[in-house]
């Protein structure tokens, strides 16, 4: 039995996964954590790592490098990536260099490409993906990746600029957030994503995969409305019916804030930034006339797993 930690330092969210790999390939979860670093807000926008983040962002991989050292972790096994804040940031190295100094862990800061096809890679262990292509969309604070893909390939992968702090930023200066500032982000991802609707025209994939916390929370909110004991780690994926998805959309962009807290399932660390993650997944459902969507637990830390597995 194999030990290993995959540490993913996203822009909103910072996720240990620590798992032991089996003789034949199994993936034994042993101990998963995720703690709101919000290393994008405050800078993001500037291209820094504001000192606030900075300093929130080192303390809990600080945590993380404790626990996984508690969990004899080797440290040929600890695997760590940095995403779109941290690959954007003037200090994004210097962040790196930090977190090397008080930790021993190095953290890899990958390309918006390398993250599409690890994201890829963790979907497709996480749901039985068709023959046909399907889009497959991960919404991070910093930016989001779009994937084109069946069960045996990607046909089409791009990473954009564009995630939820960001549009925050840009949009949300109202909250509720406005329906012209809604329709002003709607013009905006229609320029933005010219690469992603001409892919979309060549390989018309019908069913839309979503793979990130956003995606987790709607289905959370949802099975608790129904009644069901919920919890996410039961399955790796979740059906979320069209009209579930407008009916939260449409709560969500008219309640503010503290309203949105009080929905049951709801979490702090997305009751904004669910708001324009919501207007991207509508935009994109209307755009391309796509009209299921799967949701998949698994994401990028699973697809380094994976990828590491190979």
């Amino acid at each position: 039995m194999n030990r290993v930690a995959v540490i993913d330092l996203g822009t909103n969210t910072f996720h240990l996964l620590v798992a032991d790999i089996s003789e034949d390939r199994k993936i034994i979860p042993v101990h998963e954590e995720k703690q709101p670093a919000r290393i994008g807000k405050g800078g993001i926008s500037q291209g820094i790592i504001a000192p606030e983040a900075f300093d929130r962002g080192l303390s809990i991989i600080t945590t993380y490098a404790h626990k996984i050292a508690d969990l004899n972790v080797s440290k040929d096994n600890i695997f760590a990536t940095g995403t779109s804040a941290i690959r954007n940031a003037r200090n994004g190295e210097g962040f790196v260099q930090k977190i090397r100094e008080a930790t021993g862990i190095q953290v890899e800061i990958i390309s918006g490409d390398r993250e599409a096809e690890l994201i890829y890679h963790g979907v497709r262990a996480a749901l039985d993906m068709e023959e046909k292509p399907s889009l497959i969309i991960d919404i991070g604070g910093g930016s989001v990746e779009f994937i084109i893909g069946n069960a045996d390939k990607i046909y089409w992968k791009q990473s954009f600029e564009i995630g939820g702090q960001r549009l925050i930023d840009k949009f949300m200066q109202t909250d509720p957030i406005s329906p012209q500032s809604v329709q002003r982000m709607y013009d905006f991802l229609n320029e933005k994503l010219l690469p992603l609707t001409n892919a979309i025209h060549q390989y018309h994939p019908k069913t839309l995969i979503g793979s990130s916390g956003t995606f987790d929370t709607l289905v959370e909110i949802q099975a608790l409305r129904d009644g069901k004991s919920f919890n996410l780690s039961d399955y790796t994926s979740y059906d979320l019916p069209m009209e579930v998805f407008q009916s939260l959309f449409q709560e969500f962009v008219s309640k503010n804030h503290e309203e949105r807290l009080a929905i049951p399932g709801m979490i702090p660390l997305r009751v904004d930034m669910i708001v324009v993650a919501c207007c991207l997944v509508d935009f994109v459902l209307k755009k391309y006339e796509i009209h299921q969507i799967k949701t998949s637990t698994y994401a990028l830390k699973e697809g380094v797993l994976f990828d590491h597995l190979k």
